[in-house]
């Protein structure tokens, strides 16, 4: 563990600390004032997806409980915070109507922040699609991303002036590969051809909600978030190295390939033959509109190692030995210099805008015993990668703010609340939160750096050029 005052030291004073939420994961509600089923309520109520069948209906009744939860934002000293706008609330069926209830709460939510001084990162698609649109195959279908154009533009007018940022998308790697692709998340495809539709149709998505929001305000900056992977190969053998470079193409290179050089990896083409959708004229240029910001998303590394059976097939994602033994109670290897060799791998490779480390944390299940939850080890974690990031800005990398994941514990998608990720204890029959060992910390450091409102055109981060 670093000392908060000491670490602190390390980043310039306009770096922005916040924390991080997601709507299905916290909001509970899921019938209330107008809000229709996502396609998680439904993957969620199907028997085998998610651990014990639980579900979003109350999760942490986030949206019963907005001003408590609130003031426990500012109570913690954060300058920013990062949540996500539910499309069900604000359009229940994806098309059609719009429910001004669903408007009203998120204006709620950010008159809350500004009144306390904290700043509005807003996410405009978390996983929650409407349930509708899943009739004309959800993000399979080109309509989809016709429709989220109409929603993020709905949204942006309605609360776009008091957003400081906001993100079209965030982690598309999960939406797509783990939701079509391997099944394991909504709607549970397990498809190639599903899932590779469903990529193309969410990168178009991104470029026309980017569109959406720029007609409407063009001085809010906007990004992405991605959960992008940092790939090992398992030794230096030149088939393991192979399989990472083909591992970083179908992990990464399909979303900063065509948002940031405007193609998709010429391997990853190549290996699918005609498998891909119809790319229209057009898309491409769509696609990769310069940005002002992006997300990253880190939280293990990757190891690949060759499969001599299957050595050229995408995805190349046989594990290697992992490199640390130290792991968190969802199995995931904890190796904190992957985080900084992901970072300049990326830089190298693409142009990228200033970055912001959009979710970090770690997964310990420790429980409240007489009002203290001692989660040491989540502390060392969230430590150790900001000491990483620290670094990344001492070597001149533009990262401008850290967003630990997760603020509370929360439903945790496929693995329901068994898992808990955040740095404020939830009680899921009381919902009493409790901060843990780990929110003091990061308390004390966040109260080295006091909010201040930023006049956005002094803080409008640069854009990315795409390289040639």
């Amino acid at each position: 563990m670093i000392e908060a005052k000491k670490l602190a030291e390390r980043f310039p004073g306009d770096f922005v600390f916040g924390v991080a939420t997601a709507s299905f994961q916290i909001e509970g509600a899921s019938k209330a004032d107008g809000r229709k089923a996502s396609i998680w309520d439904a993957f969620s109520n199907m028997p085998g997806r998610v651990y014990g069948r639980h579900n979003g209906d109350v999760a942490c009744d986030h949206y019963n409980r907005l001003e408590q939860d609130l003031d426990l934002i500012k109570s913690l000293g954060v300058g920013a915070y990062r949540f996500s706008i539910a499309w069900p609330r604000i359009v229940p069926e994806g098309t059609g109507p719009i429910n001004e209830k669903g408007l009203d709460f998120y204006d709620r939510l950010v008159d809350g922040l500004k009144a306390r001084g904290i700043k509005a990162f807003a996410t405009l698609y978390h996983w929650d699609l409407p349930l509708a649109l899943m009739g004309d195959g959800g993000w399979t279908a080109r309509t989809t991303a016709y429709a989220y154009q109409r929603y993020a533009k709905t949204v942006v007018a309605r609360v776009g002036d008091r957003l400081d940022a906001v993100a079209t998308f965030n982690e598309p790697w999960c939406s797509v590969w783990l939701g079509h692709l391997y099944g394991v998340h909504a709607p549970g495809e397990r498809n190639m051809d599903a899932a590779l539709a469903a990529l193309h149709v969410t990168n178009l998505a991104h470029g026309l909600g980017v569109s959406a929001i720029r007609s409407v305000r063009a001085d809010l900056p906007v990004g992405i978030v991605i959960n992008a992977h940092s790939i090992y190969a398992g030794s230096g053998s030149a088939a393991d190295k192979a399989a990472a470079e083909r591992a970083f193409d179908f992990h990464n290179g399909v979303f900063f390939g065509p948002v940031f050089k405007g193609e998709y990896p010429e391997g990853f083409l190549s290996a699918l033959g005609d498998r891909m959708p119809a790319i229209e004229d057009g898309d491409m240029e769509t696609i990769a509109q310069p940005l002002d910001w992006w997300g990253l998303n880190y939280y293990t590394p990757m190891r690949v190692s060759a499969n001599s059976a299957k050595d050229s097939e995408y995805p190349a994602t046989v594990n290697a030995k992992p490199m640390s033994d130290v792991k968190t109670d969802i199995g995931w290897e904890v190796y904190a210099p992957a985080l900084g060799a992901l970072v300049e791998t990326l830089n190298a490779r693409y142009a990228l805008p200033d970055c912001y480390i959009t979710e970090n944390g770690a997964c310990y299940n420790m429980d409240d015993e007489n009002g203290v939850v001692d989660d040491q080890p989540r502390l060392d974690y969230i430590s150790d990668h900001l000491a990483v990031a620290a670094d990344l800005i001492s070597r001149g990398y533009p990262m401008k703010g850290y967003f630990a994941w997760s603020l509370m514990d929360n439903f945790e998608w496929a693995e329901g609340y068994r898992m808990r990720f955040g740095i404020v204890h939830v009680d899921y029959e009381t919902q009493v939160r409790t901060i843990k060992k780990s929110g003091r910390w990061y308390e004390a450091l966040a109260k080295q750096f006091p909010r201040t409102t930023v006049n956005r055109e002094d803080a409008a981060p640069r854009r990315s050029v795409q390289k040639e």
